[in-house]
C-alpha cells in the first residue's frame, strides 16, 4: 500500500477517534450543565426551606415574647386598678366622715357635741383613708422586657454557606486493640459546632504501611455522633488494621484524616492437612476423626501383597490415586492421631480457642516443638504440653507433659482457650466462656512452638486470629504448675 495512503488513513483514524472523544466530552458537558441546573435548583429550594424555618422560628419567638409583654401589662394594670378601687372607697368614706365632722361643729349642746366628737374620733381611727398606701404597687416601666438584637443581627449578617469540615486527627495514644475490639479516638483540629456526624472506615491488611495496590476495600461505619468508636466482634486474620475518619456537616463531607495503622498482634494459623495422620480429615481450621482413612488403605495393601501377581490388581487404581493425594501424609502414624498448625509461635503472647463436638471421645489440645516423632503423642514427650479430655466411661480432664499426667478436678468446658506467652515461658488453658483458669505450664521454651491437636472419634474446630482477652492477661496467683522436673506426678501409661 502507498505510504501516503497509509499515513492519510492513520490521520483519518486519529481524527475519527478525536471526534468521538469530543462528542463524548460535549455530551458530558451538556450532562454537567443539566446537573448544575438541577443541583442549583435543589440548593435554592434547601435555602428557601432554611430561611422559611428561620422566619418561622423568629415569628414564634416574637409571638412568645409579645405574649409575655401582654401578660406583664395585664398584671400591672390589674394591680393598679385594684389599688385605684381601694383608694376610691377610702376617699368616699373619708368625704362622708368630713361632712359629718363639719356638721358636728354646729352642735350647741355640750353633751351632744362631746358625744358626736367621740364618735367621729373613733371612726377616724378606723378609717381606711389613714391605712392605705399612697404609692403605686407597681411601676409603669416596661424596660425589663425590652430586647436588643445587635449581637443576633451580627450573627445573622455573618451567615454564609457551610464550609467544608477539616480533616479529623486520630489520637493514636487513645486507640486500643483488645478483646477482639478496636477502640478509635479522634479530635477536630479546631472547634466546629456545625459537625453533624463522623464516618469511620477501616480495612484489614498484612502491610505495616497503607498501600494503594493489593489492598482490601474499606469497610464503613456511618453516622457516628461521638469522637470515639469501638469496632467489636472482629476476627483479626491480618497483622494490621488501617483506619481513617471523616467529618461531615449537613451539607458536605470533609477530607479523610491521615490513615493510621494499628497492629492486631494476631496469631493466625490453619491446620496442616499435608502432614496429619491418615485417620484425620482436615479442612482449614477443622479436624475430624475418619476411621476409614488408614484402615481401608492397609486392607487393600494386604490383599495386594498376598496376591503375589506381577500384574496390577483391579483394586490398585483407587489406592494409587489416594496415595498420590496423601503421599506426604506420613508425618504421624500408629496411635498418634495428630495434626499440627501450619504456623509456629516464636515470640510474644498469643491466644486461640478450640471447640469440641459433643460426641468427641478423646482429644488433646496443646503445643509441641517440631521434633515430635511420628509415633509420639502430645504430652508424652519432653517437648510437648497439652490438656487431655477423655469422654469414655467417665469424663476426665488432665494436664500432660513428658509422659507425666495430672488429673484436674474441674468441669470440662465446651470451649478451651489456649494462651501462650513464649518469652515468659507460660502455657495456660482457660474455659473460653468464663475465662476460668484450667491449668498453667511454666517452662523455658527453647524452640518455636506449633499448635498441636490429637483426636479420636469426633471433631475439633479451632478459632484463630483472636486477641488475648483482658481477663487472661492478668494471670491469677497460686496456679497449678506442671513442669518436666516435677517428680510427684504419675507416669502416663
Amino acid at each position: 500500500m502507498d505510504p501516503h495512503r497509509e499515513a492519510l488513513q492513520r490521520i483519518v483514524s486519529n481524527l475519527a477517534n478525536k471526534n468521538g472523544e469530543i462528542h463524548n466530552f460535549i455530551d458530558m458537558l451538556n450532562h454537567t450543565i443539566k446537573n448544575v441546573q438541577v443541583n442549583s435548583s435543589n440548593a435554592i429550594s434547601e435555602l428557601d426551606e432554611e430561611f422559611d424555618g428561620l422566619y418561622s422560628l423568629l415569628d414564634e419567638m416574637k409571638g412568645s415574647m409579645a405574649s409575655t409583654i401582654q401578660q406583664e401589662e395585664a398584671r400591672k394594670v390589674q394591680a393598679l386598678q385594684d389599688q385605684l378601687s381601694q383608694c376610691s372607697n377610702a376617699l368616699e368614706s373619708s368625704e362622708e366622715l368630713l361632712e359629718l365632722a363639719a356638721q358636728s361643729l354646729d352642735i350647741k349642746d355640750p353633751v351632744e357635741f362631746l358625744k358626736a366628737a367621740r364618735q367621729i374620733k373613733e371612726r377616724v381611727t378606723m378609717a381606711s383613708a389613714f391605712r392605705i398606701s399612697l404609692k403605686p404597687t407597681v411601676s409603669d416601666s416596661m424596660t425589663h422586657l425590652m430586647v436588643d438584637f445587635t449581637l443576633e443581627r451580627r450573627i445573622l449578617q455573618a451567615v454564609n454557606f457551610l464550609p467544608v469540615p477539616k480533616a479529623p486527627e486520630i489520637d493514636l495514644a487513645a486507640c486500643l486493640v483488645a478483646d477482639n475490639c478496636i477502640t478509635v479516638s479522634w479530635r477536630m483540629p479546631e472547634n466546629d459546632g456545625r459537625i453533624d456526624h463522623f464516618v469511620l472506615e477501616y480495612r484489614k491488611t498484612n502491610f505495616g504501611l497503607p498501600r494503594v495496590k493489593d489492598e482490601q476495600p474499606w469497610e464503613l461505619i456511618d453516622y457516628i455522633k461521638a469522637t470515639e468508636y469501638t469496632l467489636s466482634g472482629l476476627k483479626f486474620d491480618t497483622k494490621y488494621v488501617n483506619l481513617r475518619v471523616q467529618a461531615c456537616n449537613k451539607a458536605v463531607a470533609g477530607e479523610y484524616s491521615d490513615p493510621v495503622t494499628l497492629e492486631t498482634k494476631a496469631f493466625v494459623f490453619s491446620l496442616d492437612s499435608t502432614s496429619s495422620h491418615l485417620n484425620l480429615k482436615v479442612e482449614d481450621t477443622y479436624v475430624e476423626w475418619d476411621p476409614t482413612g488408614g484402615k481401608g488403605q492397609e486392607k487393600v495393601k494386604g490383599k495386594e501383597n498376598k496376591s503375589g501377581s506381577g500384574g496390577p490388581s483391579p483394586k490398585r487404581t483407587p489406592v494409587n490415586t489416594r496415595s498420590s493425594v496423601r503421599g506426604s501424609r506420613d508425618r504421624f502414624t500408629g496411635e498418634s492421631y495428630t495434626v499440627l498448625g501450619d504456623s509456629a509461635v516464636e515470640s510474644g503472647q498469643h491466644y486461640w480457642e478450640v471447640r469440641a463436638q459433643k460426641d468427641c471421645k478423646s482429644y488433646s489440645v496443646g503445643v509441641t516443638y517440631r521434633n515430635l516423632g511420628k509415633f509420639d503423642q502430645l504430652g508424652k514427650t519432653n517437648s510437648s504440653w497439652c490438656i487431655h479430655i477423655n469422654n469414655w466411661l467417665q469424663t476426665t480432664i488432665s494436664a500432660k507433659h513428658n509422659n507425666k499426667t495430672k488429673t484436674l478436678d474441674i468441669t470440662v468446658p465446651d470451649r478451651i482457650g489456649v494462651y501462650c506467652d513464649f518469652d515468659g515461658g507460660q502455657l495456660t488453658f482457660y474455659n473460653a466462656n468464663s475465662k476460668e483458669l484450667l491449668y498453667t505450664f511454666r517452662t523455658k521454651f527453647t524452640q518455636p512452638l506449633l499448635p498441636g491437636f490429637m483426636i479420636w472419634c469426633g471433631g475439633l474446630t479451632v478459632s484463630t486470629g483472636l486477641q488475648v482477652p483482658s481477663a487472661v492477661k492478668t494471670l491469677q496467683k497460686g496456679e497449678n504448675v506442671l513442669s518436666g522436673s516435677t517428680g510427684s506426678l504419675n507416669n502416663t501409661a
